[in-house]
């Protein structure tokens, strides 16, 4: 599997070459959010705010009241938690094209819980007018600006740094409200997000290879969410339904998707992975993706309780599938 290392570095100063109404805004975390490049390369687009992150919101909200377009970096805690008020009025009221990019996005960190988003669906979706997306590998980082160019609006994005795994052939870009339908089968159904859409790939994979027929879809758009395609796939699945996510199980993909089935009277077995309305702590991705039952393992085991079966599929062999960048068929969700 290739490795892309700062796919957001290079994208930045891309896609800002020609549009010089892309300011970047970085509060005192420019490196550690890859806006060091864009910084080097138009100096006088980039603004260093300091630890101050309500009052970059509140600057972001006036340059985006000027015609420019606000590119907001900073780790998703300090965007959600620390400056809720300013995204809220200055930005979601006024329904401003101010882009918001959090990074470290739940358990991708381990700086503990002051860094670590395991709450921010919950309370960016909630905000009026704001459009959510989250970044599942390289080629999405890679495409997310460009998905989101046309948006008139606010927009937060659950974004990823560093080294950052090619799930998707880099010719099939994220593009706004679409899912990414992986396979094909009507056991199950498995909705993943995120980080864990690497580990749902490894689950269904080492289930199929156990005969188990399995639709898999991958959700960048979180908000706004249209339910058709999701809906269909349920109606088919004869054993129920599994959604995964690096998030609370309050208010996140799973919230999403059980609002969707209820208010369509489809009547399914539904089982949400994510962290149990508790903390994380400061430790290595693995280990608490295993801790909080968001890895393969956990899909895996979750499907046997589902089907009532053991298949002996050991964290050794998913750990060793091969996962090549999947060529799926995108799903139009009618936005």
């Amino acid at each position: 599997m290739e490795i892309v290392k700062r796919p957001h570095a290079r994208n930045l100063v891309r896609f800002a070459k020609d549009r010089s109404e892309v300011l970047v805004l970085s509060a005192d975390l420019t490196s550690s959010c890859e806006a060091d490049d864009f910084r080097e390369a138009y100096p006088d687009r980039f603004f260093s705010m300091g630890m101050a992150e309500q009052n970059m919101i509140g600057f972001a909200s006036g340059l985006a009241r000027e015609g420019f377009r606000p590119y907001v970096h900073t780790f998703a805690v300090f965007i959600y938690r620390r400056a809720f008020d300013q995204v809220a009025m200055s930005i979601g009221y006024s329904n401003l094209p101010v882009r918001l990019l959090g990074f470290l996005p739940g358990v991708t960190t381990p700086g503990g819980v002051t860094h670590q988003a395991i709450e921010d669906v919950a309370l960016m979706r909630a905000v009026p007018n704001m459009t959510l997306l989250e970044c599942g590998d390289a080629t999405e980082v890679e495409s997310v600006l460009d998905a989101v160019e046309p948006v008139d609006g606010p927009v937060y994005v659950r974004m990823l740094r560093g080294e950052v795994p090619r799930l998707f052939d880099a010719g099939e870009p994220m593009r706004l409200g679409r899912v990414r339908r992986l396979s094909e089968g009507d056991a199950l159904l498995v909705i993943s997000s995120g980080i864990c859409t690497e580990e749902a790939m490894r689950g269904v994979q080492a289930l199929r290879s156990r005969g188990v027929p399995i639709t898999h879809l991958h959700v960048s758009t979180l908000k706004p969410f249209d339910p058709l395609p999701v809906l269909a796939a349920a109606e088919k699945a004869r054993h129920g339904v599994v959604t995964i996510e690096n998030h609370s199980v309050v208010g996140g993909l799973g919230s999403i998707v059980a609002e969707s089935l209820a208010e369509a009277g489809i009547g399914k077995k539904l089982v949400r992975l994510g962290l149990k309305d508790r903390y994380a702590h400061g430790a290595s991705r693995p280990h608490l993706m295993a801790e909080h039952r968001i890895d393969a393992s956990a899909l895996v085991e979750t499907a046997e309780k589902l089907l009532a079966v053991s298949f002996g599929i050991g964290r050794d062999e998913l750990a060793s599938l091969p996962i090549e960048p999947a060529r799926g068929k995108s799903t139009a969700e009618d936005l």
